[in-house]
């Protein structure tokens, strides 16, 4: 099934991602079957679905981390054109560094966990090509104020932190390039309720500062209407239902939507 989602009101409509058609099989297991989604500037998408649904391995496909078997991807970026799932394995690497950023459930995906705090965030300075040491620690410890994360613990590696200061590195080292997208894979999964509360409010803050536009994946409704515009709904790799958060809340339309809804309330 292929849903098309209708332009939220009062953003742009010129899409700054498009996937069209995409599917991956893991040998017989179809994790994601003929998926398509678009997202537009300053706008957060969320993608909610039970474990298994295919919601974690379409963002996968969106950091360039898995290729389909078929389908396409584009972002509307001066320095990228055509289907994002052709570029070679450098290409991807370096267009992933630069201009998207991800954020994951597992902050061991995404630290160093025996490196500095700065050393975590400074890294993916290093990557785009910054080398001057004053510049990298600066910008380092600002993207790291940016998530709040208490600048007195710069110098700790993660292993030594909570799992949402954790989550608060891995913020700070995703947004520290200002990317054109982020990428929030369960975010708060794990995490206590006081600071999963926190963490939402950290990322509600800098999508209303900087109007960074975001796809964030959760099975928990509570965080995809607190940070979500829009929402698709995801079971057995495939969407099926789509459309604005509230609409989508208050009025489900799919039996499993459904379900979900009322066993959230």
């Amino acid at each position: 099934m292929t849903l098309t989602l209708n332009p939220p009101r009062l953003v742009a409509t010129d899409a700054l991602l498009q996937i069209s058609n995409v599917s991956k099989s893991y040998g017989a297991v179809n994790a994601v079957r003929d998926v398509s989604a678009t997202v537009y500037p300053g706008e957060v998408l969320g993608i909610v679905g039970e474990s298994g649904s295919g919601k974690s391995t379409l963002l996968r496909m969106m950091n360039l981390e898995e290729i389909p078997d078929s389908g396409t991807y584009t972002l509307d970026l001066p320095e990228v054109s055509g289907n994002l799932f052709d570029l070679d394995r450098f290409a991807r690497r370096m267009l992933c560094a630069k201009r998207i950023g991800i954020v994951y459930q597992n902050p061991h995906l995404g630290l160093l966990m025996d490196h500095t705090s700065s050393g975590n965030v400074a890294e993916r300075l290093l990557v785009a090509g910054e080398r001057r040491f004053g510049e990298l620690r600066a910008r380092a410890q600002d993207a790291l104020a940016a998530s709040e994360f208490p600048l007195e613990r710069l110098d700790d590696p993660p292993r030594d932190l909570s799992g949402g200061m954790q989550q608060r590195v891995q913020l700070a080292k995703a947004i520290a390039l200002e990317p054109a997208l982020l990428l929030l894979d369960e975010p708060t999964t794990g995490l206590d309720v006081s600071v999963q509360a926190l963490v939402l409010d950290t990322l509600k803050r800098l999508q209303q500062e900087r109007q960074i536009t975001m796809v964030l994946v959760s099975h928990d409704l509570g965080v995809i209407r607190t940070l979500a515009d829009r929402v698709m709904v995801m079971r057995r790799g495939q969407v099926v239902e789509a459309g604005l958060v509230d609409q989508i809340f208050q009025d489900p339309q799919h039996p499993y939507t459904q379900q979900l809804v009322h066993a959230k309330l």
